[in-house]
């Protein structure tokens, strides 16, 4: 894997069972698993979450996804798409698409993964206590998946 080509690590509405999986990852990964991302935490947002740097030492929880051999430039594209990302810094975006530690629930290692983060100009709402995104009540505006 060339260092262009990290993995994507997944918090919200993109993990197994919430409505963005099957629509914009299915057919384009292969493999990951479980995974956290310390120094964060959770926020709600409107029908997604937004993750934010944590000082006091949270950490958000989510999976960790590889591209399937040959995906990851689509990959890659449709997920700034989804995620509102037109570049760093670009004054539109949604969220920061940044080179983060994840940690490895399997064994604990640490990996670099891709991470969509909230941009300045994002305002997340209340905290998600549990920083897991499969742990909070119901969401205002999010279709949920049965």
């Amino acid at each position: 894997m060339t260092a262009a080509e990290l993995p994507f690590f997944v918090y919200g509405t993109l993990r197994p069972g919430e409505h963005n999986h099957a629509r914009f990852l299915a057919g384009r990964t292969a493999g990951g698993g479980p995974a956290r991302l310390p120094g964060a935490a959770l926020h709600d947002g409107p029908g997604y979450p937004y993750a934010v740097r944590d000082p006091r030492g949270g950490e958000v929880v989510g999976e960790l996804v590889h591209a399937a051999p040959g995906a990851y430039a689509g990959l890659l594209a449709v997920l700034d798409r989804l995620e509102d990302f037109h570049g760093p810094g670009h004054p539109r975006n949604l969220y920061e698409r940044l080179v983060r530690e994840v940690v490895r629930v399997r064994d604990g290692a640490r990996v670099a993964a891709w991470v969509y983060v909230a941009a300045a100009g994002a305002v997340p709402g209340p905290r998600i206590p549990a920083g897991d995104w499969l742990s909070r009540g119901p969401v205002r505006g999010a279709p949920r998946t049965p």
